[in-house]
């Protein structure tokens, strides 16, 4: 019986090599077919897992042999709707009832086929994890999926819009709604709530075939000059502004600007203008306008920084970053 078993796999060697996947198990002498279901062969002590033949023509698979055939169809339906993270909502749909779901999404985990992002948030660790099943996720793709509604803000919305070198330590998401802090794969991430009245120009994009939400380039900016504690400083959206002037929409910005309600934000943002001569069409109407927005009493061009230097009154602004003062000071 061995010997007809060493023939048999002699001669399905070369085909099993290309058209299956293969699993090494502890060593039985005899050979089957162990689930019809689940298309595996077990022959000689191995078990032979069948694959499509279309993998070859660039579609994923992966060895589902930990996998009932519920859980597969599961994991298979989310990955066609090209989806790398979902909620239980998600999962209660498809299971049917919550303990069901409940129970499915708690097997998965503890098999390291998902990853618990927080409660209720789940990410599915792709083949490419390896057998490790390590793996680290996007953290902008993350971030895009913890609240709703919610945008990649501040420093992170920055760096996504190449505003800026430097690499953020905490991904900032803003949002109308409060939210604790969280870490999530040692990456740490911060909930900015804003009034819905400022919760506006957020775009969505495409990272890794993954859809996210960010907030555009002009209310990247009027954030960023809203608090310049989230986004590096006041120094680094000056240099922003230089970096991205040729790529904004100046009478976007203006009308953003507006419905922001103008006051400090316009200020800073003004004076920077002025003191960087960003070489932009109807830059003195632009001016004029942001102006007009400004509000009464002195603001800190650098809010939190010592009230010291300059005040420029034109723009009800004292100049407390030295790097910036104005022109011949």
């Amino acid at each position: 019986m061995v010997i007809h078993d060493i023939i048999w796999l002699a001669l399905l060697t070369p085909i099993l090599f290309r058209f299956l996947s293969v699993l090494r198990i502890p060593i039985l002498s005899t050979w089957q077919v162990v689930s019809t279901t689940m298309n595996l062969l077990w022959i000689c002590g191995m078990i032979f897992h069948v694959t499509n033949p279309l993998a070859s023509e660039g579609y994923g698979t992966r060895n589902s042999m930990s996998l009932s055939k519920k859980e597969s169809e599961f994991l298979a339906l989310l990955s066609a709707q090209g989806r790398s993270i979902f909620t239980f909502q998600d999962a209660h749909k498809f299971w049917g009832t919550p303990e069901a779901a409940t129970n499915s999404l708690g097997r998965l985990v503890r098999k390291r086929w998902l990853f618990r992002l927080e409660n209720g948030l789940y990410l599915i660790i792709p083949l490419e994890a390896g057998p490790e099943r390590e793996w680290s996720e996007n953290a902008l793709i993350i971030a895009s999926h913890l609240v709703s509604p919610g945008a990649v803000a501040y420093w992170s919305a920055m760096r996504f819009w190449n505003m800026t070198e430097q690499l953020p330590h905490v991904q900032f998401i803003q949002t109308t709604k409060r939210k604790r802090s969280i870490s999530i794969q040692g990456i740490s991430y911060r909930f900015i709530t804003v009034s819905e009245k400022r919760f506006f120009g957020t775009v969505s994009k495409q990272i890794e075939s993954q859809s996210i939400t960010v907030t555009d380039l002009e209310k990247t900016l009027i954030d960023a000059a809203d608090r310049p504690d989230l986004s590096g400083g006041i120094i680094q959206l000056a240099e922003a502004m230089s970096a991205v002037s040729d790529q904004i929409d100046w009478e976007k910005l203006t009308d953003d600007l507006e419905k922001w309600g103008g006051g400090a934000v316009a200020k800073r943002l003004g004076y920077l203008l002025e003191r960087l001569a960003l070489p932009i069409q109807n830059r003195e109407l632009i001016v004029d306008k942001w102006r007009s927005m400004i509000s009464k009493g002195i603001s800190s061009l650098e809010p939190g920084s010592p009230k010291v230097g300059p005040t420029l009154v034109r723009w009800q602004l004292q100049i407390n970053v030295p790097g910036l003062l104005p022109k011949g000071n």
